[in-house]
Protein backbone atom coordinates (compact mmCIF):
# COMPACT_ATOMS: atom_id res chain seq x y z
CA UNK A 1 0.00 0.00 0.00
CA UNK A 2 2.78 2.43 0.54
CA UNK A 3 3.68 2.20 -3.10
CA UNK A 4 0.26 3.41 -4.29
CA UNK A 5 0.59 6.34 -1.53
CA UNK A 6 3.87 7.35 -3.17
CA UNK A 7 2.82 6.67 -6.37
CA UNK A 8 -0.27 9.28 -5.45
CA UNK A 9 1.90 11.90 -3.99
CA UNK A 10 4.05 11.49 -6.99
CA UNK A 11 1.26 12.02 -9.44
CA UNK A 12 -0.49 15.08 -7.68
CA UNK A 13 3.02 17.05 -7.88
CA UNK A 14 1.97 18.43 -11.43
CA UNK A 15 -1.56 19.02 -10.07
CA UNK A 16 0.00 21.09 -7.27
CA UNK A 17 2.39 22.99 -8.97
CA UNK A 18 -0.58 24.12 -11.60
CA UNK A 19 -2.79 24.84 -8.48
CA UNK A 20 0.29 27.02 -7.19
CA UNK A 21 0.50 28.84 -9.75
CA UNK A 22 -3.64 29.17 -10.02
CA UNK A 23 -3.39 30.77 -6.88
CA UNK A 24 -0.13 32.77 -7.44
CA UNK A 25 -2.11 34.07 -10.69
CA UNK A 26 -5.52 34.99 -7.91
CA UNK A 27 -4.41 37.90 -5.19
CA UNK A 28 -6.96 36.68 -2.41
CA UNK A 29 -7.94 32.62 -1.60
CA UNK A 30 -11.66 31.56 -2.20
CA UNK A 31 -12.41 28.51 -1.14
CA UNK A 32 -14.66 27.57 -4.40
CA UNK A 33 -11.75 28.11 -6.44
CA UNK A 34 -9.65 25.79 -4.48
CA UNK A 35 -12.54 22.95 -4.16
CA UNK A 36 -12.92 23.29 -7.80
CA UNK A 37 -9.55 22.72 -8.32
CA UNK A 38 -8.51 20.17 -6.26
CA UNK A 39 -12.03 18.10 -7.70
CA UNK A 40 -10.98 18.57 -11.40
CA UNK A 41 -7.43 17.24 -10.79
CA UNK A 42 -8.21 15.11 -8.45
CA UNK A 43 -10.99 13.02 -10.59
CA UNK A 44 -8.25 13.16 -13.53
CA UNK A 45 -5.48 12.34 -11.77
CA UNK A 46 -7.22 9.59 -10.03
CA UNK A 47 -9.64 7.99 -13.31
CA UNK A 48 -6.26 8.08 -15.95
CA UNK A 49 -4.21 5.06 -13.83
CA UNK A 50 -7.39 3.56 -14.10
CA UNK A 51 -8.01 3.69 -17.90
CA UNK A 52 -3.90 3.42 -18.25
CA UNK A 53 -4.39 -0.13 -16.15
CA UNK A 54 -7.25 -1.30 -17.87
CA UNK A 55 -5.52 -0.75 -21.73
CA UNK A 56 -2.86 -3.00 -19.74
CA UNK A 57 -4.61 -5.84 -19.16
CA UNK A 58 -5.74 -6.44 -22.32
CA UNK A 59 -1.76 -6.63 -23.47
CA UNK A 60 -0.80 -8.57 -20.45
CA UNK A 61 0.02 -11.88 -21.63
CA UNK A 62 2.28 -10.46 -24.45
CA UNK A 63 4.80 -8.16 -22.12
CA UNK A 64 4.84 -10.35 -19.11
CA UNK A 65 8.53 -10.78 -19.82
CA UNK A 66 9.19 -7.49 -19.88
CA UNK A 67 6.58 -5.57 -17.92
CA UNK A 68 8.70 -4.60 -14.82
CA UNK A 69 11.25 -3.14 -18.09
CA UNK A 70 8.08 -1.44 -19.61
CA UNK A 71 7.03 0.13 -16.02
CA UNK A 72 10.67 1.36 -15.28
CA UNK A 73 11.34 3.20 -18.57
CA UNK A 74 7.90 4.75 -18.48
CA UNK A 75 7.99 5.43 -14.84
CA UNK A 76 12.10 6.53 -15.98
CA UNK A 77 10.62 9.11 -18.46
CA UNK A 78 7.52 10.63 -16.92
CA UNK A 79 9.98 11.52 -14.24
CA UNK A 80 12.83 12.53 -15.98
CA UNK A 81 10.55 14.69 -18.07
CA UNK A 82 9.15 16.70 -14.72
CA UNK A 83 12.47 17.40 -13.75
CA UNK A 84 13.42 18.58 -16.64
CA UNK A 85 10.53 20.70 -17.61
CA UNK A 86 10.79 21.93 -13.82
CA UNK A 87 14.31 23.57 -15.27
CA UNK A 88 12.76 25.18 -18.12
CA UNK A 89 11.18 28.56 -19.02
CA UNK A 90 7.95 28.62 -17.74
CA UNK A 91 5.17 29.87 -20.26
CA UNK A 92 3.01 32.29 -18.69
CA UNK A 93 -0.69 31.35 -19.45
CA UNK A 94 -2.72 34.29 -19.67
CA UNK A 95 -6.67 33.72 -18.50
CA UNK A 96 -8.72 35.68 -17.47
CA UNK A 97 -10.31 33.82 -15.05
CA UNK A 98 -10.01 30.30 -14.09
CA UNK A 99 -13.25 28.54 -15.07
CA UNK A 100 -14.37 25.23 -15.31
CA UNK A 101 -13.26 25.08 -19.12
CA UNK A 102 -9.69 25.92 -18.06
CA UNK A 103 -9.77 23.68 -15.21
CA UNK A 104 -11.19 20.76 -17.33
CA UNK A 105 -8.12 21.51 -20.21
CA UNK A 106 -5.81 22.50 -16.82
CA UNK A 107 -6.47 18.40 -15.14
CA UNK A 108 -5.99 16.97 -18.80
CA UNK A 109 -3.12 17.86 -19.65
CA UNK A 110 -1.75 17.43 -16.10
CA UNK A 111 -2.93 13.91 -15.64
CA UNK A 112 -1.41 12.37 -19.12
CA UNK A 113 1.49 11.28 -16.64
CA UNK A 114 -1.42 9.14 -14.69
CA UNK A 115 -2.53 7.30 -17.72
CA UNK A 116 1.22 5.88 -18.71
CA UNK A 117 1.58 5.28 -15.22
CA UNK A 118 -1.50 3.14 -14.81
CA UNK A 119 0.57 0.75 -16.77
CA UNK A 120 2.46 -0.21 -13.43
CA UNK A 121 -0.45 -0.75 -11.16
CA UNK A 122 -0.63 -4.28 -11.86
CA UNK A 123 3.25 -4.68 -10.92
CA UNK A 124 2.55 -2.87 -7.92
CA UNK A 125 0.13 -5.90 -7.21
CA UNK A 126 -2.54 -3.04 -5.94
CA UNK A 127 -5.94 -2.99 -6.08
CA UNK A 128 -6.77 -0.68 -9.41
CA UNK A 129 -9.62 0.97 -7.48
CA UNK A 130 -8.15 1.53 -4.22
CA UNK A 131 -4.84 2.92 -6.40
CA UNK A 132 -7.24 5.44 -8.12
CA UNK A 133 -9.39 6.13 -4.87
CA UNK A 134 -5.66 7.32 -3.31
CA UNK A 135 -4.76 9.07 -5.93
CA UNK A 136 -7.65 10.98 -6.63
CA UNK A 137 -8.16 12.12 -2.61
CA UNK A 138 -3.94 12.57 -2.20
CA UNK A 139 -4.43 15.21 -5.92
CA UNK A 140 -7.19 16.64 -4.22
CA UNK A 141 -5.31 17.49 -1.37
CA UNK A 142 -2.54 18.76 -2.82
CA UNK A 143 -4.30 20.81 -5.33
CA UNK A 144 -6.74 22.28 -2.57
CA UNK A 145 -3.58 22.98 -0.57
CA UNK A 146 -1.99 24.63 -3.70
CA UNK A 147 -3.92 26.90 -4.24
CA UNK A 148 -4.03 28.31 -0.69
CA UNK A 149 0.10 28.23 -0.91
CA UNK A 150 -0.06 30.32 -4.29
CA UNK A 151 -2.54 32.97 -2.92
CA UNK A 152 0.24 33.23 0.12
CA UNK A 153 2.81 33.60 -2.09
CA UNK A 154 4.40 30.48 -2.85
CA UNK A 155 5.55 30.73 -6.52
CA UNK A 156 8.60 29.12 -5.92
CA UNK A 157 6.76 26.02 -4.97
CA UNK A 158 6.16 24.88 -8.37
CA UNK A 159 9.64 23.81 -9.66
CA UNK A 160 10.23 22.46 -6.33
CA UNK A 161 6.90 19.81 -6.46
CA UNK A 162 7.99 19.31 -10.04
CA UNK A 163 11.36 18.05 -9.15
CA UNK A 164 10.10 16.28 -5.88
CA UNK A 165 7.31 13.92 -8.28
CA UNK A 166 9.68 13.06 -10.96
CA UNK A 167 12.57 11.58 -8.32
CA UNK A 168 9.48 9.99 -6.41
CA UNK A 169 8.40 8.03 -10.43
CA UNK A 170 11.98 7.36 -10.74
CA UNK A 171 12.36 5.64 -7.33
CA UNK A 172 8.89 3.61 -7.83
CA UNK A 173 10.40 2.51 -11.11
CA UNK A 174 13.42 1.78 -9.82
CA UNK A 175 12.43 -0.22 -7.10
CA UNK A 176 10.09 -2.36 -9.50
CA UNK A 177 12.64 -2.90 -11.63
CA UNK A 178 15.23 -4.13 -8.69
CA UNK A 179 11.58 -6.21 -7.11
CA UNK A 180 11.33 -7.79 -10.69
CA UNK A 181 15.17 -8.99 -11.87
CA UNK A 182 16.96 -8.94 -8.12
CA UNK A 183 14.02 -10.45 -6.01
CA UNK A 184 12.13 -12.90 -8.06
Amino acid sequence: MIEVLFLAVALSMDAFAVSVGIGVKNVSFTRLLAIKAGLFFGVFQGAMPLFGYLASIGVGSFIESVDHWIAFVLLGLIGGKMIYESFGEKVEEEFAAFTNKVLLLLAVATSIDALAAGFTLGLLELNPFVSMACIAIVTFIFSYAGVFLGTKGGSFLEEKAEIFGGVMLIGIGVKILLAHTLFS
